[in-house]
């Protein structure tokens, strides 16, 4: 880090100091205490709605017999979702006013221990990959001014060594917000909802052949994962993986 970095990087924290969105005390959005408390999943389940199976630790599958029809191969999430309060709350700041796009970095952290305590941090798995964030629509992008999942994905990139392809997969519609939609309407208000984006990064970094990982920060039905899988498997890519901060249910 350079001497010019440091000098901004402490006059920023001096004019905009942060505090833990746990306990408010000064210094990170998230301080090590307040980290602990965080249950951070050591296993890896199938993606069933209801009752997801927890996968055995030697496998290298991501679904149950049950889910098989799903077009995503299995997903990474680092915590659940509606069990802690604290969860919420930093994917929320992540996302909606006052927007935290530094986040990410903490964020990011919490999926990679993620990675090594279940075992899945092996150069097997990340190898010839790459990412690709859930892509938002232009409208919802210039509103926030930034896609937390793009920023998620690179910081990830960091730390796993994988490219990131950002303007391949795009949101060509807008749509409601899924919050308070069912399974059903959510997968309705999804549909051709993404794009391949025609003459996008894959003719700079080609893909195909490629083992895919969606990022995202929460999965709750898997609607918007499937519909994004299933784009990409149409456009040939055949092994698609998920990743998010946090999985609901």
């Amino acid at each position: 880090m350079t001497k010019f970095l440091k000098t901004k990087i402490f006059l920023k924290d001096l004019l905009f100091p942060k505090f833990c969105l746990g306990c408010k005390r000064e210094g990170a959005y998230l301080c090590q205490d307040c980290r602990s408390l965080l249950d951070i999943n050591e296993f890896n389940y199938c993606l069933c709605d209801k009752n997801p199976f927890r996968l055995p630790d030697s496998s290298n599958k991501g679904k149950c017999q049950k889910c098989q029809n799903k077009k995503l191969s299995g997903l990474y999430f680092a915590l659940p979702y509606k069990e802690r309060e604290l969860t919420r709350k930093l994917i929320y700041q992540f996302k909606y006013q006052p927007y935290l796009k530094e986040l990410a970095e903490t964020l990011a952290s919490i999926l990679v221990e993620h990675f090594i305590i279940s075992q899945k941090n092996t150069d097997e798995i990340w190898e010839n990959s790459v990412l690709i964030p859930v892509p938002l629509h232009k409208k919802k992008l210039k509103e926030r001014g930034y896609n937390q999942s793009e920023e998620l994905a690179k910081e990830l990139a960091k730390i796993l060594k994988i490219p990131v392809i950002s303007n391949y997969l795009i949101k060509t519609k807008s749509t409601a917000s899924q919050m308070e939609l069912s399974k059903e309407q959510r997968e309705k208000n999804l549909l051709n909802a993404f794009a391949i984006k025609i003459g996008g990064t894959s003719d700079v970094l080609p893909i195909s052949g490629k083992k895919v990982f969606l990022v995202d920060d929460v999965y709750t039905t898997g609607s918007t994962m499937e519909e994004c899988a299933r784009v990409l498997k149409d456009a040939g890519l055949k092994n698609i993986w998920g990743i998010t901060i946090a999985r609901e249910g």
